[in-house]
């Protein structure tokens, strides 16, 4: 895959200019024990797009997310931050690369403490051991008012009204956005979202598709795995359909849906069993 710069010209929330960041997989394989989970992917989510990846459980949807993410090395292949090989990277390299990858979780995981205060853990596992001792002195000096950060997180998945209720209090749906709120309160470059709405009510899911909306007004690159095909349709400019650990297509999200090129694919998509 060829190398990709892009300079920064967009804002990010506060005003500031941003990176912009293109993330991808190119040609990545992986797999647990004898069993190959994905296979040859290539696909990239780029500056101010939602890219969906959807298909069946199993699929390895989670699993490519989390090669993205960084958090191990594939079997095969390579993932690249602007057509850099993440892996080739030095250790300290590919940590400040992560600092700029929020993550939500399909599993929300909230601690014992106030909702600014989870969100606030966002900032504080990116910062450097400077700013960590900064924000110690600040907390024993009796400065403790809430981040801008976090106050704008909040109010893009709509919980800024709840900033000082105990996270425990929370439906499963206010949680979640709390935890998206968590990813985006860093201002990363890139969101990466796993099942983010699953088992959520209207209200709850309209609030976190509007944050991705909002993050991707930003010039966030953000990736969705789903399988809600709805919700694909509803708030992807790009979708990726994987298939037994195979990306079997992408494309733009309206051609994918109304007219797809692998006979699969429109099986998939008609809620018809696939092999």
């Amino acid at each position: 895959m060829s190398e990709t710069h892009h300079t920064a010209d967009t804002q990010s929330p506060s005003g500031e200019s941003r990176q912009l960041t293109r993330l991808a997989a190119c040609n990545l394989s992986h797999g647990f024990g004898d069993g190959v989970v994905l296979e040859d992917i290539s696909l990239a989510v780029e500056p101010g797009e939602i890219l969906a990846i959807v298909g069946p459980s199993g699929t390895g949807k989670t699993t490519l997310l989390r090669l993205l993410a960084m958090f191990e090395p594939p079997d095969r292949g390579t993932v690249e931050v602007d057509g850099e090989d993440v892996w080739a990277l030095s250790d300290d390299q590919r940590l400040a690369l992560r600092r700029r990858i929020g993550m939500g979780f399909q599993t929300r995981s909230l601690f014992s403490a106030s909702v600014s205060d989870n969100v606030a853990y966002g900032l504080r596992v990116r910062q450097s051991w400077g700013e960590r001792l900064r924000s110690a002195i600040e907390n024993v000096v009796g400065r403790r008012d809430p981040a801008p950060s976090v106050e704008r997180a909040l109010e893009t998945v709509g919980m800024a009204d709840k900033m000082h209720r105990d996270a425990r209090s929370l439906s499963a749906g206010e949680a979640q956005r709390v935890a998206i709120a968590r990813a985006l309160a860093p201002d990363p470059d890139v969101l990466l979202l796993d099942e983010p709405t699953s088992n959520l009510d209207p209200r709850n899911t309209a609030a976190i598709e509007s944050a991705m909306r909002e993050a991707r007004s930003h010039g966030i690159a953000v990736a969705l795995a789903t399988h809600d095909m709805q919700q694909a349709q509803r708030v992807s400019d790009r979708t990726a359909v994987l298939l037994d650990g195979t990306c079997i297509e992408s494309g733009p999200t309206d051609r994918i849906f109304e007219n797809p090129a692998d006979d699969r694919v429109r099986r998939f998509i008609e809620g018809k069993l696939v092999y």
